[in-house]
């Protein structure tokens, strides 16, 4: 059974996905930094770092991103849509967020092709790295849980 979560569980949740995006962003600049300098608000310091603005934009990114899950991941408000159905409906309202903070801030040039597949292979990328990284959580959860039964069922035998 799961623990009740609490507000400050999704602020750390929140921190956790702004982390790695600044994480990211931050090796972003300093590999094409100078080079996207003019192209992008994201890189105007060019390998300097991330302007605050962007940092504060991203931060807002990550709670939505975390609100989103919470849509999608708890049955509070969707009772009964698998769960392949469920990651795509995020994926897609993700993307959308993402998309109008890109126009919006100007995070990099929407009318260049070349940004547009530069960002889908990033965030393709970046959502596989994050499947992994659940899939091993809940496969160790699993080993965790079938070792904690082997021992209750031989405890159990033994009495």
């Amino acid at each position: 059974m799961e623990k009740r979560k609490t507000v400050f569980d999704y602020l750390a949740q929140v921190m956790i996905v702004f982390g790695f995006t600044m994480l990211a962003l931050n090796v972003l600049c300093v590999v094409l930094g100078n080079s996207a300098k003019d192209f992008s608000a994201m890189f105007e310091l060019g390998d300097q770092g991330i302007p605050a603005k962007i940092a504060f934009q991203f931060l807002c990114v990550s709670a939505l991103i975390i609100g989103v899950k919470l849509v999608f991941f708890t049955d509070m408000l969707i009772k009964n849509m698998p769960i392949w159905l469920r990651t795509i409906c995020m994926l897609a309202v993700i993307i959308v967020i993402i998309v109008i903070f890109s126009v919006a801030f100007s995070w990099f040039p929407v009318d260049r092709w070349q940004s547009w597949a530069a960002f889908l292979i990033s965030f393709g990328l970046s959502f596989l790295g994050s499947y992994l990284v659940v899939v091993m959580k809940e496969k160790t959860e699993n080993r965790k849980m079938e070792e904690a039964l082997r021992r209750i069922k031989e405890k159990e035998a033994i009495k």
